[in-house]
């Protein structure tokens, strides 16, 4: 009779409820319990063939994450001492009311809801974290291959994203997918098919790296222990994917560069692929260069003036310098297009690495890293190099000249971001960011107010007000749940803070946007 008053007079569903069944006694009700998994479990404590002690126990062992409210009608400690060392939600003792009941439900309902809040929360954490790693990782990877990490900054940064990349060798693939019949248009599904394909192949290959460098063009990365395995590799790897693709609706354009020993070769070998792939969808498979002049010309080119024009040089002094950067090479070379495309893209990735080195936005400063490979190809004469080289260089120039009159700013921005991502944490104090960003609390506090105009209390209030505004706006959690969200400890405080910010109250404020 308790049971169905239970049942039939409360609420369930005014407090978020479902009712979903019931059952006499605890043995009866673990098959059903195992059946609908239910978010709250209602139990008495004496009931026949299992006690609800005992069921709360196995409910707890098998569904931790289910609420549990135990009815009994002893009071005595050794029951409730026993509910404690369950984790029970509530332990009411008879006779209990409806009203009860629901204020019971109302306290449930606000810790499942709280639960699931935080579960959804850290389940776009993790989606996140996935998707800024995999992000890292594609960043990370077009470094490596294009020169503009130094090896001890590779081998640091590859750990942190879960590569291995010690090895004695490397090499680079470049793939690249075309309509099977020329004549027919781009099809994103059909590249979508080719990445997958290649994607399924190396995904689990603890010694392959692949990175998306085009919509059409994937880039390979080996490692290995030696030249001839590398290349052994590389074939067997090739011939099965291509045997796949065949099958797809697309044909598969393969390059490949010359093992190198170190990680700072890596660029080379990614060149000479870039190089084979450009060669062979312009027909000329059969030679690299063909212009007539000595490779060797090559070698005597000293790549690192590029590197001290960039760290000591002027924009005045970009001719003279040009000249003798390009002096060593024959005059066949300089007149070969091939050649252009070679140093262009040196200085491309020395610039980028410079950029990087100084803490820039290389894809910012340096455009044209993205697309080495296929820009080079465009130069077809010396004085074209001359003046692609110059717009690469004396961008990087600027930056290095601007960035000495910013020199907080990347200190102001990092601090921003600190206080953007820890708002509501209420402990948040002007010494833990002034410590994040390696400064004293009074050097901090004096360059963040006269970089962005607000004192560091100004601005982390504008934040959690605007937080708290669009909480209001988008939800129905009360202000005090809101308060605690935004990083107040107190809620008649962040009513005073919101007032004073806005010249409303909290729930003037709701109400407002409810009247709209």
């Amino acid at each position: 009779m308790t049971r169905e008053g239970i049942r039939d007079n409360v609420s369930w569903q005014a407090h978020g409820f479902e009712f979903c069944g019931e059952t006499p006694d605890g043995e009866m009700a673990l098959p059903l319990l195992q059946t609908v998994k239910p978010d709250l479990l209602i139990t008495d404590i004496r009931m026949p063939f299992m006690d609800g002690l005992q069921l709360s126990r196995i409910v707890r062992d098998r569904m931790p994450g289910t609420k549990i409210i135990i009815l009994s009608g002893h009071d005595e400690f050794e029951y409730a001492q026993k509910a404690i060392s369950l984790d029970v939600s509530e332990y009411l003792l008879k006779p209990v009311s409806v009203q009860d009941l629901h204020n019971v439900l109302r306290k449930v309902a606000s810790e499942l809801e709280q639960e699931s809040s935080e579960r959804r929360a850290l389940q776009k954490l993790r989606e996140q974290v996935e998707e800024n790693r995999a992000a890292l990782r594609e960043r990370f990877l077009l470094k490596l291959v294009t020169g503009a990490a130094s090896s001890a900054e590779a081998i640091e940064k590859s750990q942190a994203l879960g590569i291995d990349l010690v090895a004695r060798g490397f090499l680079v693939v470049v793939l690249r997918a075309e309509p099977s019949d020329p004549s027919m248009p781009f099809d994103y599904r059909v590249c979508q098919e080719f990445h997958q394909i290649v994607s399924g192949y190396v995904e689990n290959n603890p010694d392959v790296f692949l990175l998306r460098k085009d919509m059409d063009e994937l880039v390979l990365v080996m490692k290995g222990n030696s030249p001839e395995y590398l290349q052994e590799e590389r074939d067997l790897l090739l011939t099965r994917i291509r045997r796949e693709v065949e099958q797809a609706r697309c044909k598969m354009i393969v390059g490949s560069g010359v093992p190198q020993k170190r990680i700072t070769d890596i660029c080379h070998s990614f060149i000479e692929a870039m190089d084979d792939v450009r060669a062979v969808t312009n027909g000329r498979a059969s030679e690299r260069f063909g212009d007539g002049f000595d490779r060797a010309d090559l070698l005597k080119v000293d790549r690192s003036t590029v590197e001290d024009y960039l760290r000591l040089g002027s924009v005045g002094g970009f001719d003279p310098f040009f000249d003798a950067f390009v002096h060593p090479l024959g005059v066949s070379a300089r007149r070969s297009p091939a050649v252009s495309s070679y140093i262009f893209t040196d200085i491309v990735l020395a610039t980028a690495k410079f950029v990087d080195e100084l803490g820039g936005d290389v894809d910012e400063v340096v455009p044209e890293l993205e697309e080495v490979g296929t820009v080079p190809a465009g130069i077809e004469s010396a004085e074209l190099l001359r003046e692609s080289a110059r717009r690469v260089l004396l961008g990087a120039l600027a930056f290095r000249d601007g960035r000495a009159s910013h020199h907080y700013d990347e200190v102001i921005k990092q601090a921003q971001e600190t206080m953007d991502r820890r708002y509501m944490d209420p402990e948040l104090s002007l010494n833990d960011v002034a410590a994040q960003v390696n400064l004293s609390p009074c050097h901090f506090s004096a360059v963040f107010s006269q970089e962005t105009g607000q004192t560091f209390k100004e601005y982390l209030t504008q934040i959690r007000i605007k937080k708290a505004k669009e909480l209001l706006r988008t939800t129905t959690l009360k202000t005090f749940e809101i308060c605690y969200q935004v990083g107040y400890n107190d809620p008649h405080y962040f009513s005073h803070v919101f007032r004073r910010n806005t010249g409303v109250t909290p729930r003037e404020f709701r109400s407002q946007g409810q009247a709209a």
